[in-house]
């Protein structure tokens, strides 16, 4: 099993601005503390899926993001977008 070390020693230099910490700290109040390390992690400029399982990923942005009809779902269906879903964890 090889992995690419030179990948955990990249810098991330992106700042977390105030409506996405503002997010977050909502997800911990409600109790909701794997969606806050999914934003923290997409916040900060990590791919949530090289630290977390794939089904668990898709499984709290479907209970997040893509059901109930609140403004903030509705918004946050264009985050959805971006997320890349590749992984570093399975190579053929």
């Amino acid at each position: 099993m090889n992995q690419n070390v030179a990948d955990y020693n990249r810098p991330v230099n992106k700042k977390i601005n105030t409506e996405q910490i503002e997010q977050i700290v909502k997800a911990i109040i409600s109790g909701k503390y794997s969606w806050a390390c999914v934003l923290l992690l997409r916040f900060s400029g990590h791919n949530p899926i090289d630290y977390i399982p794939y089904r668990t990923y898709i499984r709290l942005l479907k209970n997040n993001c893509l059901l109930g009809g609140s403004q903030q779902n509705k918004t946050s269906k264009k985050e959805v977008e971006m997320f890349d879903l590749k992984s570093s964890w399975i190579h053929f």
